[in-house]
C-alpha cells in the first residue's frame, strides 16, 4: 500500500511541475526580491529596494542580467557591470548560467508569470522577486 501511495504522489506531483519552456516568456525585464528563503527554511522579507535586476534574453536564449537603480523621475542609472547568461533546459529544470570574469555558477527557475519570479541557488537559497513598478511621482 505504502508503494502505491508514493507512486500516486509522485505522479501528481509530474503532472502539476511546469513546461520550462513555458517560463522563459516572463524572464525579460525589471526584477524586485520580495523574498529570500534560507536553506534552512528561514525567511527574510524586503520591504524596500534601492536597486533592481535589470534581465535580458534573446532569443538564442542568452542575455544579461544588470543591477539598476531607479530614479524619481522613471529612469534608471546603473554601471557597467553586468552578468552574462544563458538558458538552459536540462532534466525538466530551466537552468540559468552566469559568467563574469570573477565566477560562473547556476541558478534554477522554479517559477515565472508576469508578476513573480522563484529561483533557487547552488546552496539551496530561494529567491522570490516580484515585477518592478516604477516610481511614479506626480508633478
Amino acid at each position: 500500500m505504502k508503494k502505491y501511495t508514493i507512486l500516486i504522489f509522485s505522479l501528481i506531483l509530474l503532472s502539476c511541475s511546469k513546461d520550462p519552456n513555458s517560463l522563459i516568456k516572463h524572464l525579460n525585464g525589471y526584477w524586485e526580491i520580495d523574498e529570500v528563503i534560507m536553506a534552512d527554511g528561514s525567511k527574510r522579507e524586503y520591504t524596500y529596494n534601492d536597486t533592481v535586476d535589470f534581465l535580458s534574453i534573446s532569443d538564442s536564449l542568452t542575455g544579461f542580467r544588470k543591477k539598476m537603480k531607479p530614479s524619481f523621475d522613471g529612469t534608471y542609472t546603473t554601471s557597467d557591470d553586468s552578468e552574462s547568461l544563458s538558458l538552459k533546459i536540462e532534466n525538466d529544470s530551466l537552468h540559468m548560467y552566469y559568467t563574469t570574469p570573477f565566477a560562473n555558477w547556476k541558478e534554477t527557475v522554479l517559477d515565472a508569470t508576469d508578476e513573480k519570479l522563484l529561483i533557487i541557488n547552488e546552496q539551496k537559497i530561494k529567491y522570490l522577486y516580484k515585477r518592478f513598478e516604477p516610481i511614479n511621482v506626480e508633478k
